[in-house]
């Protein structure tokens, strides 16, 4: 019995324990930074209210969404807002004016999407490390920046044409049959690659970021552990190793934060116009009008706002996925333990 189960387990847990730990991760880090999101959507629309057919992009702190604006006060993330003063001001009048559940609009649909996509990308890149780190010998430690790209790439890949149906569903208000008579015309005339629209930019930032990130936290997390002087890292742990890569990460990245940002929105507003995303811009066209507009600072707008939001979503989504892979491997030997005691003792 014992065989059996170490047989189907990897690195102490299975790979659908693994699924259960980033699903509760992912549910979680939603839940607390949505709320974070949707005010900041509320302030820029005060700013600059948007139009009908307004296409922005929304995070629920786990993927970016293309979102679009039917009308100016048919949903509380742009609905009209009175005025606020800053960040808590608008937490505190949303909540009374509007009641506390209006602080996770737009949650539900996002997270059909967000939670596989994560499920995918973090039981992918355990198993990748965990394979490459045995074939990669001496350069082991450099396994995580490998696993966590093509970790992403995959998730990316999975993810994209949901993405652009959601985007093409919500701008054009079409019933599922609809959907796909447009699904089935498009690919008739521009070919099955059109469903992957975006999917260029989304890589040039989350595959660098992906690398980064966990090669960082790794090293981040054995670093904090030799220091606390413990084998295992404990939360704490893994939750400043999170923050601290994801904001390292979040920073060299975000030029092709701004670009993608800035195409996404352009791709949606072209798909509630009804005109062949072909004339898009290019991403390379997109970065030289931002710097020919901007200067280079350019590509760095919105520093902060994103820092805020990425340090705490990557803190929060690893250091529960950690607890949850902790807590099951710490049951899987419980049970091992039993069943050899119950097989010793017969």
């Amino acid at each position: 019995m014992s065989a059996q189960v170490s047989g189907s387990e990897f690195n102490g847990i299975t790979p659908l324990q693994q699924m259960v730990s980033s699903c509760s991760g992912a549910i979680l880090t939603s839940l607390l930074v949505t709320p974070l999101d949707v005010v900041k959507i509320r302030l820029q629309a005060q700013e600059s209210p948007f139009p009908k057919g307004k296409c922005f992009v929304y995070c629920n702190g786990l993927m970016d969404h293309i979102c679009v604006c039917e009308n100016g006060n048919s949903k509380a993330w742009y609905r009209a807002p009175g005025h606020f003063s800053g960040t808590l001001d608008a937490f505190i009048k949303i909540i009374r004016r509007e009641g506390i559940k209006s602080l996770w609009s737009g949650l539900p649909p996002t997270l059909v999407m967000a939670v596989p996509a994560t499920v995918i990308y973090f039981t992918c890149y355990d198993q990748l490390c965990a394979a490459l780190r045995t074939r990669m010998g001496r350069h082991s430690q450099e396994a995580p920046l490998l696993a966590g790209a093509i970790a992403r790439v995959g998730s990316a890949t999975v993810i994209s044409p949901l993405e652009l149906i959601r985007t093409k569903m919500q701008a054009q208000r079409l019933s599922y049959r609809q959907l796909s008579a447009c699904i089935c015309c498009t690919v008739q005339s521009e070919g099955w690659l059109s469903l992957w629209r975006g999917w260029g930019p989304t890589l040039l930032r989350d595959v660098p970021f992906s690398a980064m990130y966990w090669y960082n936290y790794e090293l981040g997390k054995r670093w904090l552990c030799d220091k606390q002087g413990t084998r295992e890292p404990t939360f704490m742990i893994t939750f400043i190793a999170g923050a601290t890569s994801g904001s390292i990460a979040s920073i060299v990245t975000l030029p092709f934060d701004v670009v993608k940002t800035r195409r996404q929105v352009e791709l949606g507003a072209l798909q509630v116009l009804n005109i062949s995303t072909q004339s898009s811009s290019s991403t390379l066209q997109v970065m030289k009008r931002i710097v020919a507009e901007n200067g280079v600072k350019g590509l760095f707008a919105g520093f902060l706002p994103r820092l805020i939001k990425v340090a705490p979503a990557c803190a929060i989504m690893i250091s529960t996925y950690e607890f949850g892979k902790a807590f099951f491997r710490k049951r899987n030997q419980d049970l091992a333990a039993a069943a050899v005691t119950l097989q010793t003792s017969t």
